[in-house]
């Protein structure tokens, strides 16, 4: 598996944070940890990074974050409202003024009808906005969709700093 370089983002976006004294959370399924494993691989991260809630199962993310079993059972675990609901459960249990979830099917099973290997629902939550959810439809193999989801968490995160 290639090695994918995020310190350039990270960086950009620790620039950003202790520019405006903020701090950030993370709330990852699909990805493992792999969002707050990029952040604290930089020196100095202590400085903006908070927390990371790993929650790869759906008890994980009701225990954890707060996500209605309702709302997985209605929904599915990869949708949009379980990743704006696992955004907003990280900024409420963090003391942190933004928070990124990402919840997705990287394969190369679990694929469902209407929803491929590839999909992922990225959310960012914060105090002072409401909070914003995309789609990614992302190819590749396991590997490459959750790099891709890092990367796409990461501009996420920056591009709410202004």
């Amino acid at each position: 598996m290639e090695r994918v370089n995020f310190e350039p983002l990270v960086l950009d976006l620790a620039d950003a944070l202790r520019a405006q004294g903020l701090h950030i959370a993370t709330a990852e399924s699909c990805t493992g940890g792999l969002i707050a494993a990029a952040c604290t691989a930089v020196a100095g991260s202590s400085d903006w990074f908070e927390r990371g809630f790993v929650t790869y199962s759906n008890a994980a993310k009701t225990e954890l974050l707060g996500v209605g079993e309702a709302l997985l059972r209605a929904h599915g675990a990869v949708s949009e409202p379980v990743a704006r609901a696992m955004a907003e459960g990280a900024l409420q249990r963090a003391p942190v003024q933004r928070a990124v979830a990402v919840t997705g099917i990287a394969g190369p099973g679990g694929a469902v009808p209407g929803k491929p290997v590839g999909t992922v629902w990225l959310a960012l939550a914060r105090h002072d906005g409401p909070t914003h959810s995309r789609l990614l439809q992302l190819g590749g193999d396991r590997a490459a969709v959750r790099h891709a989801t890092v990367v796409a968490a990461l501009h996420a995160l920056r591009d709410s700093l202004g």
